[in-house]
């Protein structure tokens, strides 16, 4: 079943993008023309439309356009591949810590990892409205999809209650992106529904605790609507994506609304712990070109789809593969053709490894490497991560014979977080904590390959740690150091935060990344984030 929906979304794009006429622009409310276009009815006269415009939806969080990798992009004004849904999360999440550092100089990429972005930042503009175009998409579908819809199509009983689990999963796929908003931009932005008018208007700002609170009942409701943990096809989400998703909007509410909902969080996880994933026995291929596969799939609970025939895109993991690989390493143990020298790690990454430990997760490059990052432009300053590769379990390279393209499947959500999230929320409440560090260690023996790496107590300080060695690169480290203390100020710095070799303190309010200034002239509902 290897990619199913998003081949599937070859055909889904053509007829989402033909639909999309009538809600291109929810938050910003540009409105396309609709000339030329056949009409919606004639497109759901097939039924197959709406399982085709479902794929779409996944496909959003791999495409970047209709042709791929260049042309008809969905989102303007930068390089396509720069606008592609994970590369920009990635970068906002992964860039502004001390996981990753990226050598190149193209535009205000440096920003991210100095924290010194603002309005006008052109990849933080791509997000924001790669967030906006997937909710937008996601509305379209469900408008498409009401009972009166169906009803009038002469939907058969059997179909509707199949598009009824369709449109569970495009609400999840809308959550999981308000989500987006919510941790990145503070969620303070125009909240719109399929119940919103499709003609032109200005949508109201809404605040952090109104975009929480629906994010919160759209969870509650859909979660019964999926299908049960383990029996969807893959990709597609199930009650367990829905529950770990669930879970991170509580884990991370006193962040968002200033109310701790720590406690609500152990039921969700716990649910997700029970509901049939399994840790898989080998930590390095979860990363491999084979991970929808290989076994790994039994661990991955929500994964971003991606194939080197049919998701061709300079962003996902085909950047991920590729931009890491630089100076002395080989591109064909990476499965590509060739490296494109930008992304390493920070010395205060490389000090949560023990010297000398057999902790598989500790997998950097470092021949012709310096630890220290003295020259951020030059690629042999600072440690190369060896984690993405687009190769089998047995070195065969990824679909695609040129090596451009990759077939690694992107970890959104896997059961190893749950696992870690749990112990977390168990020391944060003094419940439960023996089970928490029996998670923990079962994390750390898979690292180590025995027992010698279990530990006998855990606190904050060394599940933050432990959290970075086992989900580096996984696009939750940012998030992780807010919920901490620990993103901006001065109680932890690494090297290059705040522009300087050792690392400097700075202010609280980057813990959010400004509106961008696009979306503030389009919509002057929208009000500024403080300190921008």
């Amino acid at each position: 079943m290897k990619k199913i929906s998003i081949t599937l979304s070859r055909i889904g794009i053509l007829f989402l993008a033909l639909l999309l006429t009538s809600c291109m622009d929810d938050l910003d409310q540009s409105n396309p023309a609709n000339e030329g276009n056949p009409s919606v009815e004639d497109l759901y006269s097939n039924p197959a439309a709406y399982r085709q415009t479902l794929a779409k939806l996944y496909a959003g969080l791999a495409t970047t356009g209709q042709n791929g990798p260049a042309g008809t992009p969905d989102i303007s004004g930068i390089d396509e591949g720069t606008s592609q849904y994970i590369r920009g999360l990635w970068m906002m999440n992964e860039l502004t810590t001390d996981e990753a550092i990226i050598g190149w100089n193209d535009n205000t990429i440096r920003d991210f990892h100095n924290q010194s972005w603002s309005a006008s930042d052109l990849f933080i503009n791509a997000t924001f409205s790669r967030l906006d175009f997937q909710v937008k998409n996601c509305n379209e579908f469900l408008r498409q999809t009401t009972d009166e819809k169906l009803n009038s199509r002469g939907v058969s009983e059997e179909q509707k209650a199949e598009i009824t689990v369709f449109r569970a999963e495009a609400r999840f796929l809308r959550a999981l992106s308000y989500w987006h908003f919510l941790d990145l931009f503070g969620g303070r932005v125009g909240l719109v529904t399929e119940n919103d008018p499709t003609t032109y208007f200005l949508p109201d700002q809404v605040t952090a605790q109104e975009m929480f609170d629906f994010i919160d009942t759209e969870l509650t409701e859909i979660a019964p609507l999926l299908k049960a943990p383990r029996t969807n096809e893959y990709p597609r989400a199930d009650r367990a994506a829905v529950w770990m998703l669930h879970a991170k909007l509580m884990m991370n509410s006193k962040v968002y609304t200033g109310i701790e909902k720590y406690t609500e969080a152990l039921p969700l996880l716990t649910e997700v712990i029970n509901s049939g994933y399994s840790i898989h026995s080998n930590y390095r291929q979860l990363f491999l070109a084979d991970n929808d596969r290989n076994g790994s799939q039994n661990e991955v609970i929500f994964a971003v789809a991606f194939d080197g025939l049919n998701t061709k895109t300079y962003g996902g993991t085909t950047f991920l593969v590729h931009a890491p690989v630089g100076g002395s390493m080989s591109a064909a143990e990476f499965g590509i053709n060739g490296g494109w020298g930008g992304i390493r790690t920070t010395s205060a990454f490389v000090n949560k490894f023990q010297t000398g430990t057999q902790d598989t997760r500790s997998n950097f490059h470092t021949a012709g490497q310096s630890l220290v990052i003295s020259d951020v432009s030059n690629f042999a300053d600072g440690y190369a991560i060896k984690k993405f590769k687009n190769v089998d379990i047995n070195g065969n390279q990824g679909s695609d014979a040129s090596g451009d393209f990759v077939d690694t499947d992107f970890p959104m959500f896997r059961l190893a977080d749950a696992y870690l999230m749990y112990a977390e929320c168990a020391v944060r409440t003094g419940a439960n904590v023996g089970q928490g560090l029996s998670y923990v260690n079962s994390l750390r023996e898979r690292a180590y390959g025995n027992a010698s790496g279990d530990v006998t107590s855990i606190d904050l300080n060394f599940i933050l740690d432990e959290r970075a060695r086992e989900l580096h690169w996984e696009g939750h480290r940012r998030t992780d150091l807010i919920r901490f203390g620990k993103f901006t100020g001065g109680a932890y710095v690494w090297p290059w935060k705040g522009n300087t070799p050792s690392g400097n303190p700075t202010p609280s309010f980057r813990s959010i990344f400004p509106i961008p200034s696009n979306a503030l002239a389009a919509n002057p509902k929208l009000i500024q984030n403080p300190g921008y």
